[in-house]
């Protein structure tokens, strides 16, 4: 008897990493030690759907649920799982804002995140969207195909020489950082859990929020998103800006207030904003509405702003961070159905794995 796993909001290339991690792990995997093979292989089910209180029941005969960002589990979605026999949550990023880990751990739920895939990807992408914003690359790149070689309109700054906030010092931020000093950049950081390492390789300064901001030439945000950082960028920290100073956000979109940057944008105070990720992004991003009315009156009025770059939660993709995803998800997968310690469990306490036979289960 197979053990089925329901993957939610499963596009092409989940399909093709995650099983092709899979047929690594069967191949590199020595026979069971209580002596023979088990008959309870893994049976991976795609579903492009996103998990929600409407899509619980595709999760049906499921000991696990696989999800992504944008699918919903709160205490209502986790309920509902736990009345279908689901017992364990794999989560396919780093963030769990998005799971209930409250109602988690009431119901007994094995949940797992990838604490790190390609911080690098990441970092790398913020710095690519602030010199494309900055040096208007975009905007050339559709000008030329039109045959328009004029410059008026694509003058920028020179990054090195010029200050950078970075928020939030974990290992994006840190490999930010060390882009950014590369650069020749002054960096200024605020971080409540300051890095050793930060500190240690003397890539900037730390200091507080309100202090930092008024220095910065370019915000850059790369926090997890909590009910301390909901809206951490707000009408208020806005206001703190240096007139004409860039935001870019490669993190969570509820990190910043839509309403409030919109309204810094119009009264030309916020120089330009580059965003990887938004708020109201749910339903939206990783699927194509070019035949749609988006009804989303926010996210259309960011779009008609000339320096306002927006692009779908794609900072992560690259090859690295896809099989790093896929490598661990299926690692926590493991460590669950064979009831070993797993370090990327982010609860305390969980039902264990009750095995169909005698042998340990075959990934």
């Amino acid at each position: 008897m197979s053990i089925k796993i329901a993957v939610f909001s499963a596009k092409p290339y989940d399909k093709q990493y995650i099983a092709a991690a899979l047929a690594a792990k069967k191949e590199d995997s020595s026979p069971a030690t209580d002596g023979g093979p088990s008959d309870n292989p893994l049976d991976l089910v795609f579903h492009d759907f996103a998990l929600g209180l409407d899509t619980v029941a595709l999760a049906r005969g499921a000991i696990a649920v696989c999800v992504f960002v944008n699918d919903v589990l709160n205490e209502a979605v986790l309920e509902a799982l736990n009345k279908e026999g689901v017992r364990a949550v794999l989560l396919r990023c780093a963030g769990y804002n998005h799971v209930d880990l409250v109602a988690a751990e009431r119901l007994g739920f094995f949940v797992a995140n990838v604490p790190s895939y390609s911080p690098e990807a990441v970092a790398e992408f913020s710095v690519a969207l602030l010199q494309t914003l900055n040096r208007h690359t975009h905007r050339a790149y559709n000008r030329v195909r039109e045959g328009n070689f004029a410059l008026d309109g694509l003058l920028g700054v020179t990054l090195h020489g010029k200050t950078v906030g970075v928020i939030g010092t974990g290992r994006i931020g840190l490999a930010a950082a060390r882009i950014f000093k590369g650069y020749g950049c002054r960096i200024l950081a605020y971080d409540p859990y300051k890095s050793d390492d930060f500190v240690k390789e003397d890539l900037g300064t730390y200091g507080e929020l309100d202090d930092i901001l008024p220095q910065c030439d370019f915000v850059s945000l790369y926090c997890p998103l909590t009910k301390d950082t909901h809206h951490l960028v707000n009408e208020h920290t806005l206001t703190k800006l240096k007139p004409g100073a860039m935001l870019i956000n490669t993190s969570r979109g509820g990190l910043i207030s839509t309403k409030a940057v919109i309204a810094s944008l119009k009264s030309r105070h916020l120089g330009g904003v580059a965003l990887d990720v938004y708020e109201g992004e749910g339903g939206l991003f990783y699927n194509d509405h070019s035949g749609d009315i988006i009804d989303d009156d926010e996210l259309m009025r960011l779009m008609t702003f000339p320096n306002v770059l927006i692009c779908g939660h794609q900072a992560f993709f690259t090859v690295e961070a896809l099989t790093e995803i896929a490598n661990v998800t299926l690692q926590n997968c493991t460590d669950y159905l064979l009831s070993h310690p797993c370090p990327n469990s982010l609860v305390r306490s969980h039902k264990l794995f009750v095995r169909r036979d005698s042998y340990p289960v075959r990934i």
